[in-house]
């Protein structure tokens, strides 16, 4: 691929990561309620991991043309993030709470890790954004006459969108714990605000897909 290409990927793939959504708001969940964002983190990244393989094998093309097929990935998408959401605005736990935890509870923190990790690879593989990228933003930039075979082509796109993930939801966890860590009452309402997003966002995808079945 030529670099101009891969630019013109990058600011729009970023341009994307930047726009707060259900991604940041389940790191700077993590980052207020976890010990480390990084298992937050490593479930984010492992659900594009998923993405990035369907689009290697070449799946995604087939599952975007299905209406079907999409409209039932977003809803369940839609339904996961309000149900992750509600689960944060009914229990906002504050950087306090965490910190105040016991070495004897190291077991549980470890169970933990793996629980946010995947719930973490729910969110960023059901995420209506993903399905965006995937199946109609990779495809503009691949070019079927280069030198680079189409599935390289695809992996590159993908590894460069995982990584700038991995970077600005990284950040975006580390600072919430930074400003937020000696402020347990604003950590509580970011916590909350992070939830409500995730509902309206799932919310919205919701009505979105009634009325189009209701106008078809």
């Amino acid at each position: 691929m030529d670099t101009a290409t891969v630019a013109a990927f990058l600011a729009v793939d970023l341009l994307l990561i930047f726009t707060p959504g259900a991604d940041w708001a389940y790191a700077i969940t993590a980052g207020l309620r976890d010990r480390s964002v990084v298992p937050a983190v490593a479930g984010l990244i492992a659900g594009y991991a998923g993405y990035t393989l369907l689009a290697v094998a070449g799946l995604v093309v087939i599952v975007a043309s299905s209406a079907t097929v999409l409209t039932v990935l977003t809803v369940a998408g839609a339904g996961y993030l309000v149900w992750l959401g509600w689960g944060v605005v009914r229990a906002p736990v504050a950087p306090s709470a965490a910190a105040s935890t016991s070495g004897g509870e190291a077991a549980v923190g470890s169970a933990s890790a793996w629980q946010v990790a995947l719930k973490g690879a729910g969110t960023s593989g059901l995420n209506p954004k993903a399905l965006l990228l995937y199946f109609a933003l990779f495809p503009q930039f691949i070019d079927s006459a280069s030198d680079w075979p189409v599935a390289a082509q695809t992996g590159l796109l993908g590894t460069l969108h995982m990584t700038a993930c991995a970077v600005v939801y990284l950040g975006v966890g580390v600072l919430a714990r930074t400003v937020l860590k000696a402020r347990p009452s604003a950590a509580r309402v970011v916590t909350r605000a992070s939830g409500a997003m995730m509902i309206l966002i799932g919310g919205f995808l919701l009505v979105e897909q009634v009325m189009e079945q209701l106008g078809g």
